[in-house]
Parts: structure tokens; C-alpha cells; sequence
């Protein structure tokens, strides 16, 4: 079987959970660990609203494509985002099968209320990234639908913040070649993670998983 490079690719999706928690995204991306809660259930439902692959409808000078893949080969990430729009304008590009140009817009879909981080604009950054480099073409602005708040916002994507995604990209492949899982930081944000019973953050301080399961194991 020939060796296909994007095979190795990360999930542009665990960019949120990196930024969330260097532990937590090690243990799903390089320990393949897992668990549910409502959150993540709730999220998925959401998600599944949002992307429907090979949906693309055309609303006037717009055209609206659901559950688009994008990949980046300079950031060697994967991922799909929820809805891109393709919005007419002189300055955009053309799209197959499609008359005229246009500009591309990202837009993520998230189930609770604008954050006082930076992690779902570091995602959505990262998708606008993935666009420039499949479209070539320039992605400046995209969009984060909130469905607790039921609103819309608008999120400028500058220089700085892609530089800053693309040194957030390096250290995630840095943990990923070392298969390096970081030792856990205890906090409030650990009540609302998906894996604090996989983690055990109250007693996994100077353990890593691995090697508290082979130790029961030789017990």
C-alpha cells in the first residue's frame, strides 16, 4: 500500500482541545482515549445540524457549502468546516462550475456563548487557513454562529492571529512525534471535561495514564 503523507495529518479539530488542554488533547490524539458527556453529545448534535457533506445551495450573489473537507499541506492538518459561504465579489475567485468570483467566508458553529479565550477563533483561524491555501486566495473574516445565544458574530482573522496558529500547530506536532502527553493541571475547567474519569486529575499529578494502568496491571 503506498504511503499516503496526509495519513499523518492532525485533526484541525483539536486545535480547541489543545488550547482547552495540552493533556486532554494528548490523551485523545496520541493516547486515543475517549468519553462522552453532554457537552460533547450536545456538541456533536449541533454539528450534525450544521454539517451535511455535499449540500451546497445558492442564495443570490451566495453560494452555501455545508460539511466542506480542507486540509493545509504547510500546517499538515486535516479537518472539515462546518459551512463555508462564497460571497460574489470582484476581488474573490472563481469556483467550478460556478459564473463569476468570489470570496470565501468560514463559519463554525458552537453550542455555548462566546468564550473569553481565544479557542474557537484559533479553530476558525485554522480553517481560514486551510481555504487560502486550497483556493489561493485571501480569507480575512469568518463568522462563529453561538447556538446558546442564537446570534452571529463576525471575527476578523489578521495576520497575527495565523501566525499564532501556526505556532500552536508546531507544538501540537511537537507532543505528537515525542508521544508526549503533558502532566495533568488541575483546575475548575477539569469538572466540565469529557475524559476527568479517564484523566483522574486528583490522583494522575506525576503519572501518566500508561503507566497507572501498567502499574495496576502488575499489582
Amino acid at each position: 500500500m503506498a504511503f499516503n503523507e496526509e495519513d499523518n495529518y492532525l485533526m484541525l479539530s483539536g486545535i480547541q482541545h489543545f488550547l482547552f488542554c495540552k493533556r486532554q488533547w494528548a490523551l485523545i490524539h496520541i493516547e486515543q482515549q475517549w468519553e462522552e458527556n453532554v457537552r460533547t453529545i450536545e456538541g456533536q448534535h449541533l454539528h450534525t445540524k450544521a454539517d451535511q457533506p455535499f449540500i451546497r445551495e445558492k442564495r443570490g450573489d451566495k453560494i452555501v457549502v455545508r460539511g466542506m473537507s480542507v486540509k493545509s499541506k504547510q500546517l499538515k492538518i486535516t479537518g472539515v468546516c462546518d459551512v463555508v459561504e462564497f460571497i460574489r465579489s470582484e476581488n474573490g475567485v472563481e469556483l467550478s462550475g460556478t459564473e463569476g468570483k468570489f470570496r470565501a467566508y468560514p463559519v463554525e458553529y458552537k453550542r455555548g456563548k462566546p468564550k473569553r479565550d481565544d479557542s474557537d477563533i484559533s479553530q476558525l483561524t485554522a480553517q481560514a487557513i486551510c481555504l487560502e491555501e486550497m483556493l489561493l486566495c485571501e480569507v480575512n473574516t469568518g463568522y462563529m454562529f453561538y447556538n446558546e445565544i442564537k446570534h452571529r458574530v463576525e471575527i476578523p482573522i489578521t495576520i497575527e492571529q495565523k501566525r499564532k496558529v501556526k505556532s500552536i500547530v508546531s507544538e501540537m506536532y511537537d507532543y505528537y512525534q515525542r508521544r508526549y502527553t503533558p502532566k495533568v493541571k488541575t483546575g475548575a475547567f477539569c469538572k466540565s471535561c469529557s475524559l476527568q474519569h479517564i484523566c483522574l486529575p486528583n490522583i494522575m499529578n506525576k503519572r501518566s495514564v500508561k503507566s497507572y494502568i501498567e502499574g495496576k496491571i502488575a499489582e
